[in-house]
């Protein structure tokens, strides 16, 4: 007998746009009394699509969310210059402040968020790669640890490559490194440091030639289609796939899409 079974489904953030002023005011006056800004507005945004959608790990935030990092670190220019002129400190009120904000949204939400290198600060302090990369690897580590105590269930660091020196310092259980379109060097990376990794489906093969050399406990196919999944499930058991989502624009209908085309039969 065939029977139809879903994929659970984990999103890796999105990217909601700037509201006009009618949307925000609107959102504003059903939010009365909360403290927020417009960085509050789309991290609302990012979640809230997800919730009715059926997302299995829901995730808060984007690459957006730069501005809030930048806003918390010490030692750094403004968002323009993004140079780092003096020790990098942490200052994490506000993230912890957007911690309560998720969480009181949707308890078990992760949060996602630019890895260090996508920021784009130039280092013009400490002249010297390693402590350059202890010094920002650490400072997240400490905003990281302060959203994860107001709630936060865990992170996803959104970057164009994977580096060794983040991965090595920063990949954690709930820490998830996540390249949209990563190459085979980006992805040995990330397989070297995670048992679990998410990748297009146009990548599946180049995952599956990668696992002969790295250890693989899950695979999360990135927007799945019924091709990508029987592919996947011809080498992994089904508790081992998942489908994945990340949202660059229409995300009302994207999640729901997503969760349908990650049903499959056997």
């Amino acid at each position: 007998m065939v029977k139809r079974q879903n994929l659970p489904t984990r999103a890796f953030g999105a990217e909601p746009g700037v509201p006009d002023i009618p949307a925000l005011a609107g959102w504003v006056a059903a939010h009365r009394g909360m403290q927020a800004d417009l960085l509050t507005y789309r991290l609302d945004q990012s979640l809230a699509p997800q919730r009715p959608a059926g997302i299995t790990i829901p995730c808060a935030g984007g690459r957006f969310y730069a501005d809030r990092i930048l806003s918390c670190l010490l030692g750094i220019t403004g968002v323009s210059g993004k140079k780092a002129l003096d020790e990098i400190g942490v200052q994490p009120g506000a993230m912890i402040e957007d911690a309560g904000s998720i969480t009181t949204q949707q308890k078990g939400a992760w949060c996602a968020m630019p890895a260090p290198h996508a920021l784009g600060i130039v280092d013009t302090y400490y002249h010297d790669e390693e402590e350059w990369n202890d010094a920002i690897t650490g400072a997240y580590r400490t905003l990281l640890r302060a959203q994860r105590d107001a709630g936060i269930a865990g992170h996803v660091l959104i970057g164009d490559t994977a580096t060794d020196a983040e991965c090595a310092r920063l990949t954690r259980q709930n820490v998830f490194f996540f390249v949209p379109a990563p190459d085979r060097e980006s992805l040995a990376y990330l397989m070297e440091y995670q048992r679990q990794v998410a990748v297009p489906k146009n990548r599946l093969d180049l995952v599956f030639d990668l696992a002969n050399e790295y250890d693989l406990h899950q695979l999360i196919i990135l927007d799945p289609d019924a091709e990508a999944i029987a592919l996947a499930l011809s080498h992994l058991d089904p508790d081992q796939v998942m489908g994945g989502g990340y949202c660059t624009a229409n995300c009302e209908g994207y999640w729901s899409a997503l969760v349908k085309a990650a049903g499959y039969t056997r």
